[in-house]
């Protein structure tokens, strides 16, 4: 019968050396991840920095194009003929004005237009044309009918009363505010409005921007939603159509 073989004595490792090395591996695992955590915050800080030259080399080409443009427009102003027959535009901003020249900036605010998509009425004269061209790449215009007139007013049509927007649901609050011009109904304003009569001025007043709303699938495909809205600037009768899509 052979013998047993002996058993092996396994070396026992003091505590204190178990606690140094637990200690050390978890110093290690700590420095690893700082170390990762602060090459994608190094990653993360070139791709920010670079966006943000990105966007001011864009704003700034932006800027010495609308500044090219308006020089060309007071040398060979195109397109300033008053039409005949239109006495009433519509314009609605299209796009954003960003890194856009303080000119721009000045005619985009004399219309209101502080957001986009936002639409407002304006009489045909010499000098709106004149501003038209000025923000025409920012904006589409046209010559809108009585139907578009009507919808806009009854669906979006709204003022701003003590610092509060009022939709305009109520007859007797035109009265109260346009009574005085003759306007005692909403079918008196659209009228108004439509004609551009003597109190045009006072009807776009007390009517605030139109906000238009944008379809659902337009944050998922911005360049074909504005390839459906078509090219900014005039776009005459067909206007029209813009404003029953945004409306």
């Amino acid at each position: 019968m052979a013998d047993p073989e002996p058993q092996r004595k396994i070396p026992l490792v003091p505590e204190n050396l178990l606690k140094k090395r637990k200690a050390y591996q978890a110093l290690k695992a700590t420095q690893a991840k700082q170390a990762l955590l602060n090459k994608r915050k190094l990653q993360r800080g070139k791709q920010i920095k670079f966006k943000r030259l990105e966007a001011f080399v864009h704003d700034a080409q932006r800027k010495q194009r609308d500044v090219v443009r308006l020089r060309r427009l007071k040398v060979k102003p195109r397109g300033l003929e008053m039409p005949e027959g239109h006495p009433l535009v519509f314009v609605v901003r299209i796009k954003d004005i960003q890194g856009v020249s303080r000119h721009v900036k000045k005619v985009i605010e004399f219309l209101r237009l502080h957001k986009i998509f936002s639409g407002v009425f304006v009489k045909m004269t010499a000098s709106s044309i004149k501003m038209l061209r000025i923000v025409e790449p920012y904006v589409a215009w046209g010559y809108p009918n009585l139907k578009s007139v009507r919808e806009l007013i009854l669906k979006r049509g709204q003022t701003r009363i003590n610092k509060k927007l009022v939709p305009l649901t109520d007859n007797t609050l035109i009265e109260k505010h346009l009574g005085k011009f003759g306007v005692i109904c909403l079918e008196d304003l659209i009228h108004e409005v439509y004609s551009t009569g003597k109190h045009f001025q006072e009807m776009t007043q007390f009517l605030c921007p139109f906000p238009l709303s944008v379809a659902r699938h337009a944050a998922q495909n911005k360049m074909g939603f504005l390839k459906e809205i078509g090219k900014p600037g005039y776009q005459g009768e067909t206007i029209n159509q813009l404003i029953r899509q945004l409306n």
